[in-house]
């Protein structure tokens, strides 16, 4: 399986903070916005990532992340040269997907909870069709929103409806076999111009074909796009991590996938020795 993120927003929602710098390069708490989507692919074992980025603004990324091979994986870089919605990722990475199934994961949406690694194992193990989440909220009008019939089996996906059917929302990460390709190529642009993941989902629903996976209240996800989420996605990682637990830590993710070699952990670790998070990575490099 490969993996994506989608990293070319314009961030607008967040003017002017990120007039001078991409969205998904912001701090979230004590590490890079980036790192909480990629580390979502890595923990759901995906090590070949193509990162997509706004038009000439990749060297950041670069510089952050290299080619990946310091954390185990391979890491390629695209340019979205135009705004024309989510499901655009799969037309712009069809020749890096090559056929084969693909995870897609936002730059600015952030997830965490117990167990999740284990729900992203099982969806990427998913050989037919696609796997979406399901996220419960109290207004889901902004978002896809899918509802379930009385088996919990999902009956529709609409796009930012007036009148939603439900509370669930679709978050950002999504998980597709080989025909994604083809689908998002076949798609039609909304009323709003863009190629929406929506349809994308709706198509693999008329097939029979969308599995969505409800995520209880024991977790936590932020669409980071506005100062608000922002600042609360901030104030909860800083709260977990306070209480022990450290998210999108690539550096660990890397080491338990046995990704890296105990030397180079020690030596990244060492790197970022002043910092809070450099000391976490130390203190686990004493029980390696």
């Amino acid at each position: 399986m490969k993996g994506i993120i989608l990293a070319a927003g314009k961030g607008t929602r967040l003017y002017p903070i990120t007039k001078p710098v991409c969205k998904p390069l912001l701090p979230v708490y004590d590490k890079p916005m980036i790192y909480y989507p990629l580390s979502v692919l890595m923990e759901a074992g995906i090590k070949d990532i193509l990162v997509i980025t706004p038009p000439d603004d990749t060297k950041p990324f670069v510089d952050l992340l290299g080619n990946g091979e310091h954390l185990g994986v391979s890491i390629q870089y695209m340019e979205q040269k135009v705004q024309r919605g989510i499901a655009d990722a799969f037309i712009i990475a069809k020749d890096f997907i090559a056929g084969d199934s693909v995870c897609l994961a936002l730059g600015d949406n952030i997830f965490y909870g117990p167990f999740f690694r284990r729900k992203l194992r099982l969806a990427s193990r998913q050989e037919q069709g696609a796997v979406i989440f399901g996220y419960y909220v109290a207004d889901p009008r902004a978002f896809g929103v899918v509802e379930f019939d009385s088996d919990g089996k999902a009956v529709s996906i609409e796009e930012k409806p007036r009148h939603p059917k439900s509370n669930y929302i679709v978050p950002g990460l999504y998980f597709y076999d080989s025909q994604v390709c083809d689908i998002a190529a076949n798609i039609q642009p909304s009323a709003r111009g863009e190629l929406e993941i929506t349809s994308v989902n709706e198509e693999y629903l008329k097939k029979d074909q969308l599995h969505v996976i409800p995520l209880g209240k024991e977790f936590s996800w932020f669409d980071a796009g506005n100062p608000d989420s922002l600042y609360e996605a901030a104030g909860q990682i800083r709260a977990a991590q306070r209480s022990g637990r450290m998210i999108g830590c690539l550096e660990e993710i890397a080491w338990h996938n046995r990704w890296i070699e105990k030397d180079k952990f020690i030596e990244l670790a060492q790197s970022m020795s002043k910092t809070d998070y450099g000391q976490y990575l130390a203190s686990l490099g004493e029980d390696i």
